[in-house]
């Protein structure tokens, strides 16, 4: 009795389960536990497994395959799948652009910066050096003939006063310019009684010799003395003009002199020039009036402050800079003539433009790139056209917008983590190839058979006799192929038979990615004899 009736609960609740299932079905809910699991985890299953479109060649050489396969170093081809051609594997670039896995991104540090407007203030450095100033140099030159009687200042590099005696000289000139003065002074005292005429004439001798002496440069002292006494002087004293350094002596005790001879040169070293020579293309920046600041060497811990005084008109053909004139206060004579002197001129600007690190451009030589960062590993390079520099900062003309992420670290380790130039070339029109015998390759691999003729293991490089290649249309031909690596080469031999794969890596480098030795020296049936290759591949 108890069993019938624990089959008749079964048949009632199974019977409600499959009416409830039915509902639920018709309507399209579906209860937790029921059979969506099993469906989802079908579509799950089916996305796990799409198949890759290709392989691609781990090492960044540009063969493919269409089935998976290793490369000679024994590593697995990489798969491409639908709509990741190139961008979701380290190193790709596609249509301009450069992708690398999130993880690549943190290992390699790369780190970017807004571009944005701002005042661009730079500073012109320059290297010059201390020279006296011109205004201050002065030069004892007597202007009659004599003799160095005595030498009161004897050495080069000695300070002297202003005023102070530097050397006596005698000359028969001087004396007999004194005692003409001196009879003069006297025939005016003599010819009181006589007539005006005669004493005009004495007047006139006597202010005649007087000009002579203040035209050789005689103080005024002396000649009250000469006038007072009526006494010839032998020798007359030369003092110096000005306090300052003697920086040239050429007076010697004793020694004859002509008139206009330089016996002592004098520098007013309290204030001296720095002449800094500026680079043509920064000569611009600079007018009179800038402030500017130079360290010296033998201070290194001083800053010394001037003005720029005078832009020289010219230029140097031979270092295509132009002098520029910094004139600077020198109370303590620190500043020595001849010294090397660093030159900072702040060049302020009020006007903003649009910026970025200077650490941002990327500078071949013939164009500027800039890497963009487009979020999720993709990088975007720019050409750009650059403006003025700064210390820090450089003005984009044109290719970046404000605001966009720019890399400003490990950018160069993203161009050599990807096939940065495949990016680039995106920028450029395509270029007419050189006209060939047969069709030229793409970026597909290509296959073989064979005979060895040389090796050259120093370039990792191979001659090769090997029969039609249909894929790209060649005859039979002998030609030189790189190895991909050096173990490719490891026991090969001149005569060995072999079947190999071979891409373009370059334009007209064609490098074996894959070697197998078959045996033998006699290539197959249609394939060139050596000679008949060397023939053959003379017109290529």
């Amino acid at each position: 009795m108890r069993g019938s009736v624990g089959v008749a609960l079964g048949v009632v609740v199974g019977a409600l389960i499959a009416g409830a299932g039915g509902y639920w079905l018709e309507n399209g809910n579906i209860p937790r536990g029921g059979a969506a699991p099993a469906s989802s985890a079908a579509a799950e299953g089916a996305v796990k497994e799409r198949k890759p479109l290709y392989y691609r060649n781990p090492m960044g050489l540009p063969d493919t395959s269409p089935v998976p396969r290793k490369d000679p170093m024994g590593m697995d081809y990489i798969p491409v799948y639908a709509g990741e051609e190139g961008g979701p594997d380290d190193g790709q670039a596609t249509a301009g652009r450069v992708r690398i896995s999130t993880e690549k991104v943190q290992k390699l540090g790369v780190r970017t910066e807004a571009a944005r407007r701002r005042a661009l203030d730079r500073i012109v450095r320059a290297v010059g050096r201390v020279e006296p100033d011109e205004r201050r140099l002065y030069a004892i030159t007597p202007k009659f003939e004599g003799y160095v009687e005595r030498l009161r200042v004897n050495v080069t590099g000695q300070p002297v006063g202003k005023g102070q005696p530097l050397f006596d000289v005698y000359s028969p000139e001087l004396v007999s310019a004194q005692r003409e003065y001196a009879i003069a002074a006297q025939g005016i005292g003599a010819l009181q009684d006589a007539d005006e005429q005669a004493r005009a004439g004495m007047r006139q001798l006597a202010e005649s010799s007087l000009l002579r002496l203040r035209n050789w440069d005689i103080s005024a002292e002396q000649i009250r003395s000469l006038s007072r006494s009526g006494t010839v002087k032998r020798m007359l004293t030369f003092r110096s003009p000005v306090a300052g350094i003697v920086t040239e002596k050429k007076a010697l005790q004793g020694m004859r002199f002509m008139p206009g001879e330089m016996l002592y040169q004098v520098a007013d070293l309290s204030s001296v020039w720095v002449i800094a020579d500026i680079f043509e293309q920064d000569i611009g920046l600079i007018a009179s009036g800038a402030v500017a600041r130079v360290r010296i060497n033998a201070y290194p811990d001083r800053l010394f402050e001037g003005k720029v005084s005078y832009v020289y008109p010219t230029l140097n053909a031979a270092t295509r800079t132009v002098p520029v004139r910094i004139e600077l206060a020198n109370p303590e004579l620190l500043l020595k003539p001849a010294m090397f002197a660093q030159v900072d001129l702040p060049i302020e600007t009020r006007d903003t433009t649009l910026t970025v690190p200077i650490s941002a451009v990327i500078d071949s030589g013939t164009r500027r790139v800039v890497l963009v960062d487009l979020g999720e590993g993709r990088f975007e390079p720019r050409e750009v056209r650059l403006g003025a520099r700064g210390d820090s900062q450089a003005e984009i003309l044109e290719g970046v917008k404000e605001g966009e992420q720019v890399v400003v670290a490990a950018n160069f380790l993203i161009d050599a983590e990807s096939n940065l130039k495949a990016a680039l070339g995106a920028f450029e029109a395509p270029r007419a190839r050189p006209r060939m015998d047969f069709p030229a390759a793409g970026s597909a691999s290509h296959r073989a058979e064979g005979i060895v003729e040389e090796i050259d293991a120093g370039s990792d490089a191979l001659g090769v006799s090997h029969g039609p290649v249909e894929t790209l249309g060649w005859p039979a031909m002998t030609m030189e192929f790189k190895a991909a690596n050096a173990a490719l080469l490891q026991g090969l031999k001149p005569g060995d038979r072999i079947d190999f794969e071979f891409v373009e890596r370059g334009q007209g480098e064609w490098v074996i990615t894959s070697v197998k030795v078959l045996g033998g020296t006699k290539p197959e049936e249609g394939a060139a004899a050596p000679s008949d290759a060397r023939d053959a591949h003379a017109g290529h």
